[in-house]
C-alpha cells in the first residue's frame, strides 16, 4: 500500500486509506482503514484506530488507544484524549448484525476537547470548543464552550477557546487569559 503524499506512516502502522491529508502522522500500531477520511496535520498516536466511514477534520489529535468508528465525524482542531471511547450502536448484540443505516452518528464540532477515558455515547453532538472532563460519560448533546464532567456528564461551567475556564457574571464573561468576551444564550455560550 502506497503512503499518501506528505503523510508520515510509522513502519509499524497500517494506513489503508488514500484520503489522508498532508502533514498527518500515523504512529506505531495505529490503523487507518480504507474509506476513512483524515484531514491535514493530524496526529494519530500509538494503537489508535480509524474505521472506514469515520471522518477526521484538520489538525485533529487522536491520542493512544482511541478507536474512531464509522459514523463518527470529528471537526477541525479537536483533541481526543487517551483511551477515550466512541460508539455507533445504542443497543448492540453480538448475534444481531445491523446494517450501517441503523448505526447512530456522532458529531464532534471544531475545537472540542475530550479528556482521557471519557465515553461518548453515539447520537450526540459536542459543540464548538466544548470540553469533556476525563472519565466523563456523555449521553446527551453538549453546547458550544460548555465544560461537562461526571457520570452521566453534566454541565459544570464554561471554557474559552484558549483552554481557560471562564467565570461569568450574569450572562456575560471575559477570559482572564486571552481576553475573549462571551455572552450566555438559551443555546449555550456565544463569543462576542
Amino acid at each position: 500500500m502506497a503512503t499518501p503524499q506528505g503523510v508520515f506512516v510509522h513502519p509499524h502502522a497500517l494506513c489503508e486509506s488514500e484520503q489522508v491529508g498532508e502533514g498527518t502522522r500515523v504512529w506505531a500500531f495505529a490503523h487507518v482503514m480504507k474509506g476513512a477520511k483524515v484531514g491535514k496535520g493530524c496526529n494519530l498516536c500509538d494503537h489508535s484506530f480509524v474505521e472506514s466511514g469515520a471522518v477526521l477534520g484538520d489538525n485533529v489529535t487522536v491520542k493512544n488507544s482511541v478507536s474512531v468508528w464509522d459514523c463518527v465525524e470529528v471537526g477541525n482542531n479537536v483533541f481526543i484524549g487517551p483511551n477515550a471511547v466512541f460508539t455507533n450502536d445504542l443497543n448492540p448484540r453480538a448475534e444481531v448484525k445491523k446494517p450501517r443505516e441503523q448505526w447512530v452518528p456522532t458529531r464532534i464540532k471544531d475545537g472540542a476537547s475530550i479528556g482521557a477515558n471519557a465515553t461518548i455515547v453515539c447520537g450526540i453532538t459536542l459543540g464548538r470548543y466544548a470540553f469533556v472532563a476525563a472519565g466523563a460519560v456523555v449521553a446527551s448533546d453538549v453546547p458550544d464552550f460548555a465544560l461537562v464532567m461526571g457520570v452521566p456528564a453534566r454541565p459544570r461551567g464554561w471554557m474559552c477557546k484558549c483552554g481557560e475556564r471562564l467565570k461569568l457574571k450574569g450572562t456575560r464573561g471575559r477570559c482572564g487569559k486571552c481576553g475573549s468576551s462571551f455572552v450566555k444564550t438559551k443555546q449555550g455560550l456565544r463569543e462576542k
